[in-house]
């Protein structure tokens, strides 16, 4: 599958990137878009990786600048975790293990194939700083390889305006449980 979007449709996600970015000026206040678009426009598979992000209904926007590399950062910062991206367990070893009722795939597996990450705890706080996201679903995060080991994941919700950290078994999925993603550019 190629990694790579026409020109039409490059065109496209720009303009429904940019709009978003003017719309959402306070996740990202000190930032131009001009310099994003240039950046955007010199990497195409990270643009790949953003309308992957956008199909599956993550809403993607710059939500910081890293000064020390030079990248911007993008999360999805759709108000719940992505409508495409649900129903899915953690990863390819909880995957393989379930025994019946399969999901169709994991967050780990979809990660990678969007040239995305899932969000870390740390990350997805931060994202909450912005907004209010994951009022009626749940995303998976990161999970430390200690918790992983002992077929456990991580997921995390805002509920009574607190943003909560919770626990499962690697190999459960829900309906209302999905993963939002980061990718830097």
């Amino acid at each position: 599958m190629s990694k790579k979007l026409s020109a039409q449709q490059s065109e496209e996600l720009l303009s429904i990137l940019k709009i978003r970015f003017e719309k959402n000026k306070k996740r990202h206040p000190d930032l131009d878009w001009s310099k994003v678009q240039e950046k955007l426009e010199a990497q195409p598979e990270k643009l790949w990786s953003l309308n992957e992000m956008d199909i599956t209904g993550g809403e993607p926007d710059v939500v910081g600048y890293d000064d020390k590399t030079g990248e911007f950062i993008f999360y999805d910062c759709s108000a719940e975790t992505p409508k495409g991206r649900r129903s899915v367990c953690f990863d390819h070893e909880a995957l393989a293990a379930r025994k019946e009722h399969k999901p169709n795939d994991s967050a780990i597996n979809m990660a990678t194939e969007m040239g995305i990450e899932l969000l870390t705890e740390e990350e997805y706080k931060a994202l909450q700083q912005l907004g209010e996201f994951d009022l009626k679903t749940s995303s998976w995060i990161q999970t430390p390889e200690r918790i992983r080991k002992l077929d456990g994941a991580l997921f995390c919700d805002r509920r009574y305006n607190t943003v909560f950290v919770y626990h499962n078994g690697a190999q459960s999925y829900y309906a209302a449980r999905g993963f939002r993603g980061s990718l830097k550019i």
